[in-house]
């Protein structure tokens, strides 16, 4: 059973930096995916940025605009979102989810078997 555990969301300025954590359990193998969704009060869950576990192909929002990055650690189980020059409307709660399967990478919710918790982002003007 793949268990995904985000962390590193806070609260800080506009213009600031965070980086995020989701570490993966329970048998992530090559063929897999890993992705970051996130979910602004009121609004739908959106996707951010994905990346294949095995290798280094990646795929982002244009809604980031290169501000973000997306970056996994085979040897620690762990895939990294670094946000940089955050904006009050990078707040909302950021979840990292997996899919297996190869094929290319995926923006669509639905696609993704497993989801963490979720972690608050939130940015102050």
């Amino acid at each position: 059973q793949v268990q995904l555990v985000e962390s590193g969301g806070e609260l800080v300025q506009a213009g600031g930096s965070l980086r995020l954590s989701c570490a993966a359990s329970g048998g992530i193998f090559s063929a897999y995916s890993l992705a970051w969704f996130r979910r602004a009060p009121g609004k739908e869950r959106k996707f951010v940025a994905a990346i294949v576990w095995d290798g280094d192909t990646t795929l982002q929002s244009a809604s980031i605009e290169g501000r973000f990055t997306i970056s996994r650690l085979r040897a620690k189980n762990t895939v990294y979102l670094q946000m940089n020059n955050l904006r009050p409307e990078d707040t909302a709660v950021y979840y990292c989810a997996a899919r297996s399967g190869s094929g290319p990478l995926s923006r669509v919710a639905s696609s993704y078997d497993h989801w963490g918790q979720g972690t608050q982002v939130t940015i102050s003007s």
